[in-house]
């Protein structure tokens, strides 16, 4: 009889705040810093990941999330995926979503995609990709990533169409956690969502 699989239980932890990210401006390749309070909610984020042991421990390459796991304790045994990068918006790069709909007022990514960019077929690849190798391999998996490529990676963990993403909020710095019912790596469900610490 071969080992048991554990079934994955996988953890989202949003990067911390930039400064693109606080203006409400889509934030894709370009690969910004975190601003003083977005380091803050990457410590803070540690604090809810404390005492846990991770399997894996995966980052997106840009510095944002890089630097959020390394800020939450985890940075020594991370490892880069790029599959983990933000959406490519193309050239939506910078514009906020009230400029983009000035344009194409009913414009929405997760419908639309992003001209120059990735389309929403392009981004579900990716996302059904990695999704598909993580269940695989099961554990507990930590995933440094980004807001929009973490609600399309929650929605179609649970086999739902990617549109229905639209509707997940996820804030700066937030922890949420995907697993299945009664570990029985069948039924995928969410166990937490959108969880931080409260500001002092």
């Amino acid at each position: 009889m071969g080992p048991v699989l554990v079934a994955a239980e996988i953890y989202l932890i949003r990067h911390g705040e930039t400064v693109w990210s606080l203006l409400g401006r889509h934030t894709g390749r370009t690969d910004l810093p975190l601003t003083p309070t977005g380091e803050i909610q990457a410590r803070r984020a540690g604090v809810q990941l404390r005492g846990l042991e991770f399997s894996q421990v995966l980052t997106s390459p840009l510095q944002r999330a890089r630097r959020t796991c390394e800020l939450a304790g985890l940075g020594a045994v991370a490892r880069v995926v790029p599959d983990l990068g933000e959406w490519d918006y193309g050239s939506y790069e910078g514009l906020t979503r009230a400029q983009i709909q000035l344009e194409r007022p009913r414009w929405d990514v997760f419908q639309d995609g992003c001209p120059e960019g990735e389309s929403v077929g392009q981004l579900q690849a990716r996302v059904d990709r990695l999704r598909d190798v993580l269940r695989r391999a099961g554990g507990r998996i930590a995933l440094f990533s980004h807001g929009h490529f973490l609600r399309a990676f929650a929605v179609r963990w649970l086999d739902a169409p990617l549109p229905l993403a639209r509707h997940l909020a996820l804030d700066a710095g937030a922890l949420s956690v995907l697993a299945f019912e009664h570990d029985d790596n069948v039924t995928p469900l969410v166990q937490l969502w959108n969880s931080r610490l409260a500001d002092p």
